[in-house]
């Protein structure tokens, strides 16, 4: 723990699926490594989030209604059903009304959710806002952005993928990558099988690695909510047999645990990954990594040890550096711990929250209401 100010900061989560193990998905895991972290350096965090979230007040205003899907429709990670309208999102504004009834009783808003609300309302709530940007460009958050103006929030961006494409789109952010805690990612002793874990949905695509695992004749253990049922029945399932099993969401204990006893891990994203949260991860333990080149993805691997990036989509490319790194393991009793001591250097959850608390102290500096919150001081 670092010296500091004690700060009372209102942390916003995405509105999807309550945050709490095991978590939906990396911008979930995020936002719950985020508070438990801010909350281990004795800060007061106060949580707006959906009901079952580890953190939220229950029969409080902040605690926002559970998505409610119709019986005819499967839940799915790309739309949302009829009453985000109606029930979420009025939630939300009373959450945040309740913030601004209330601007001396807290010092700081951290925003993760990705409704536009948070970011049009900022100027409003007498309590400085610090918003970060984990997805492609969102118009609404960006039009929001524009509309606030430099009474809104300030933007962090997990990338700096993420902070040029939003650039692009005229909001203007700083990069803080995501941490990981090496606590619950212990390291791991490698095994002979290759893991893939996430969300299980066609940008995801898993079935990538499946060829890839085929290719060099090992197992594959795929690890990860399914968000896409359609993909997931159509496309994956099909490919699941004695040598690819599905185990599907795991708690981060038993993830962490899986990701550490695999021989290396496969990531597929078909889309533009603005971070790609399983890659650190899966380093952490240890475990190397070999990834498409999209997004955010190769400034993870650009300085770290045992991640390899290759084109998107070339699996013959993907199963020789899998090869390669797997054989380095077995030639290299340190090969492991110097893939978690890099990871370690670059992305541990102590040094992130460290850096939003530089970003915290920075904004309240310029803040109308600096001090307004602030209760004791911590020592280290």
């Amino acid at each position: 723990m670092t010296a500091g100010p004690r700060l009372r900061v209102v942390v916003i989560a995405p509105l999807r699926f309550p945050i709490r193990r095991p978590h939906a998905g990396g911008l979930e895991s995020a936002v719950w490594s985020e508070v438990t972290a801010l909350r281990a350096r004795g800060h007061e965090v106060t949580f707006i989030g959906v009901r079952g979230s580890d953190f939220v007040e229950r029969g409080s205003v902040f605690e926002l209604p559970e998505l409610r899907w119709p019986r005819w429709s499967s839940p799915d990670d790309e739309r949302y059903p009829p009453g985000h309208m109606t029930r979420s999102v009025p939630a939300l504004r009373r959450a945040l009304e309740a913030i601004a009834a209330r601007p001396g009783r807290y010092d700081v808003v951290s925003n993760h959710c990705l409704d536009a609300l948070p970011v049009e309302l900022a100027p409003e709530l007498g309590v400085p806002m610090i918003t970060t940007l984990h997805t492609p460009v969102d118009e609404a958050v960006a039009a929001a952005a524009s509309r606030a103006g430099s009474d809104g929030s300030r933007f962090l961006a997990v990338s700096e993928f993420t902070k040029r494409t939003w650039a692009a789109a005229g909001v203007e952010s700083e990069v803080l990558l995501n941490g990981i805690d090496p606590d619950a990612w212990r390291a791991g002793r490698g095994g002979e099988d290759l893991v893939w874990f996430g969300r299980v949905v066609a940008e995801k695509a898993p079935h990538l690695a499946v060829d890839v695992a085929r290719r060099l004749g090992r197992r594959l253990v795929i690890a990860g909510r399914v968000g896409d049922p359609v993909y997931a029945e159509r496309v994956l399932s099909p490919l699941l047999g004695r040598d690819v099993r599905h185990v599907g969401p795991l708690d981060p204990a038993r993830l962490a645990t899986l990701v550490g006893r695999s021989a290396a891990a496969v990531s597929t994203p078909a889309w533009a990954e603005p971070f790609g949260l399983v890659a650190p991860e899966a380093l952490m333990t240890g475990t190397p990594v070999v990834s498409f080149a999209v997004g955010g993805v190769p400034e993870i691997a650009q300085a770290s040890v045992g991640m390899q990036v290759v084109e998107p989509g070339d699996l013959a490319a993907m199963a020789d550096r899998v090869d390669g790194l797997i054989r380095q393991s077995e030639l290299d009793r340190g090969f492991r711990a110097s893939i978690r001591a890099s990871a370690l250097a670059r992305f541990s959850l102590d040094a992130r929250v460290g850096r939003l608390e530089e970003h915290f102290a920075a904004l309240l500096g310029d803040s109308p209401v600096l001090g307004s919150g602030r209760v004791d001081e911590f020592s280290s």
